[in-house]
């Protein structure tokens, strides 16, 4: 073979890789040449015009926006102010500012009566719900924490925070509680809040639990004048005494305050609207706290001592016939009213009528000296028995036939004598009757002290031409006609004062917010007999104290000249409307011939030891007058008493 026929050589390429999945191909010689990849075929994806899908999404977010658009307009045009309103009504909440009560204070400005920081327990319902708290028992579980911290019964607050009106937003839990239980209440309500902030599963069920300020009657003396001074009632009103006659002019005008609320406390960065409220006018008694006490120390001491129903003391200022004192016993405590009972809680020196007896023999000879139908040494002769009409009459011991002055038939207290006394005043008997009526009347009797007080009783006097035949003869001495304390010391103290009547007075003026004093409305006078009258009846009632004849000498008090008279009275018992039982008393003034405080003292239905005025109610006298005379600084006169004559020989 010649050079040219040699064969080709294969000069071996780059190896190829092999196939996926398949066997590798050999290289080399005798390899076989590689196949030549098959092209796949290129799938095209065939796009839609943009432009109608792109109209079809812009018409629907102009058809969105346009609804919102029209919501908006609605809310905010059409319908704004029925939204405004009702995010007002779930947003903003509005409370009454309470009015702080105005103090009561004795004439020294010493307080009887005040009002003291507290708060009305409240709660808003509606965050008690399931949608507010998550739970079911909200209302319960807040109900077992708030029980026992308001001494209240637990369903009782469950109801309260679960109304049968879903939508209210306000209900009282409790009023007038005490800064302690509020602070009880709100260091629990910020326990419970910061511990759900921690644990997610602990739900602060205070949260609806709020407080609104107010104030809270308190009496700093206790029982001292309670039944002068009355009570505040749950709804903060008078409920009794002078609480209840100037509730107006104590109560004062209460406010309104309306906040932004979230979660039950207030929104600081919300402005509040706030209507302030206006306090009430501080009353000024004309009481006197030191003779008060002085008062009620005698009376009670002596009611618990002689078992007695009940008592009351009097001490009035003779020259402006303002009240120093009124005193009952037993009494009650304002400040614990759920220890009260019922028939103590009034103020009965005014409120209870009864038969006065002997003490309403001033009245009598009031007539006969006035009328000139006697002097006080006129002779009166006294039997041991005087029949008159259907009865026989008698006085408080047998005796022989005394033989008296009229002075002598006052301090010796004779019925038969005073009988036969007022007998002169008529050429009848019926013309004798009205002349004693017409006394009885402008001394006060049947009719109202002026005091204005609540439940003051005028007492009972008939027309004279009704009297029965008894009647008009024991009327003279007090039996047969009904009055009440103040009536009684009114009498004593128009003779006191020369024969004018000065109608009794409690308060002496107020005092308002802007502290201006208004002085009460001068009292009404009255000239009841003549000053010379008046003068003889406190010469007449020395003897009474003084001689010792009669019948009211524990009532001396050394250094003092003394008017007074005593008066034991058969009773009407008010449960059975018969007679059983006595009213022992004593009334009279001091110092007797410059007269400064009249005292009146009686106790009803004694029923150990002894049951005579004299006896027991002239030492409460005594004790409660020397008092009264040292603290207002009253001294003797040092002039002699007049020593009229008693008795007289036939």
């Amino acid at each position: 073979m010649s050079d040219r026929e040699a064969p080709r050589r294969r000069v071996p390429g780059p190896a190829k890789p092999a196939r996926s999945g398949g066997a590798q191909r050999r290289s080399g010689p005798g390899a076989r040449p590689a196949r030549r990849p098959v092209p796949r075929p290129v799938v095209r994806i065939r796009l839609g015009r943009p432009r109608p899908r792109l109209r079809m999404v812009s018409l629907a977010l102009t058809l969105v926006l346009l609804a919102f658009v029209l919501r908006l307009l609605q809310v905010q045009g059409v319908d704004a102010s029925t939204y405004a309103a009702k995010a007002e009504k779930n947003r903003y909440v509005g409370y009454t500012l309470a009015a702080e009560r105005g103090g009561i204070t004795d004439r020294n400005g010493v307080a009887l009566a005040a009002s003291v920081d507290a708060y009305d327990i409240t709660a808003d319902p509606t965050l008690f719900s399931r949608e507010q708290l998550k739970i079911d028992d909200g209302p319960e579980q807040a109900a077992a924490l708030l029980a026992p911290i308001l001494g209240q019964d637990q369903q009782a607050i469950v109801k309260k925070l679960r109304p049968e009106n879903k939508n209210q937003r306000y209900t009282l839990l409790a009023s007038r509680q005490t800064p302690q239980v509020w602070k009880q209440i709100k260091d629990l309500k910020n326990a419970l809040a910061t511990k759900s902030q921690k644990d997610k599963t602990t739900v602060n069920v205070l949260a609806g639990v709020l407080s609104v300020a107010s104030s809270k009657r308190v009496y700093p003396n206790g029982d001292l004048a309670a039944g002068i001074l009355g009570w505040v009632n749950a709804d903060g009103k008078g409920g009794g005494g002078v609480e209840q006659q100037l509730n107006k002019e104590l109560t004062g005008k209460d406010g309104e305050i309306r906040y932004a609320q979230s979660g039950g406390r207030q929104v600081p960065t919300v402005n509040s609207t706030e209507t302030p409220a206006v306090p009430g006018s501080d009353v000024e008694l004309t009481i006197d706290r030191d003779i008060q006490w002085a008062a009620q120390n005698a009376i009670s001491e002596q009611v618990a001592k002689s078992k007695a129903d009940r008592g009351y003391v009097i001490v009035q200022d003779t020259r402006t016939g303002q009240v120093l004192a009124m005193a009952n016993s037993p009494g009650f405590d304002p400040n614990n009213l759920s220890e009260a009972r019922a028939a103590n809680m009034g103020n009965a020196a005014v409120q209870d009528a009864y038969e006065p007896g002997s003490t309403a023999k001033v009245i009598s000879m009031a007539a006969v000296l006035q009328e000139g139908v006697a002097v006080p040494t006129t002779s009166v002769v006294v039997p041991n028995r005087l029949h008159r009409g259907d009865r026989l009459f008698k006085d408080d011991i047998d005796h022989p036939t005394w033989y008296l002055t009229l002075n002598g038939v006052l301090a010796k207290s004779s019925n038969i004598g005073t009988i036969l006394a007022t007998g002169q005043l008529g050429k009848t008997q019926r013309q004798a009757n009205r002349v004693l009526y017409s006394y009885l009347r402008k001394f006060g009797f049947g009719g109202y002290t002026g005091l204005g007080y609540p439940g003051e009783t005028p007492g009972i006097l008939a027309a004279p031409d009704t009297w029965s035949t008894s009647q008009q003869y024991t009327i003279p001495f007090g039996q047969g006609v009904s009055i009440n304390a103040m009536q009684a010391a009114s009498v004593y103290s128009t003779i006191a004062n020369g024969g004018v009547r000065i109608e009794p007075t409690l308060v002496r003026g107020t005092k308002g917010p802007d502290g201006q004093f208004t002085p009460a409305k001068k009292p009404k006078k009255t000239r009841v007999v003549s000053a010379k009258t008046a003068r003889t009846l406190a010469q007449m009632l020395e003897s009474v104290v003084d001689d010792e004849e009669g019948t009211g000498t524990k009532a001396r008090i050394p250094g003092y000249r003394v008017a007074g008279k005593t008066g034991t009275a058969n009773r009407v018992d008010p449960a059975t409307g018969r007679y059983r039982g006595y009213t022992s008393s004593f009334a009279g003034f001091a110092p007797a011939d410059k007269p400064r405080v009249t005292v009146y003292c009686a106790i009803q239905n004694a029923t150990a030891g002894n049951y005579f005025g004299g006896q027991i109610c002239g030492p409460i006298y005594k004790k409660v007058m020397e008092f009264a005379l040292k603290t207002l600084q009253v001294p003797p006169t040092g002039a002699k008493p007049a020593k009229l004559p008693v008795g007289y020989r036939p």
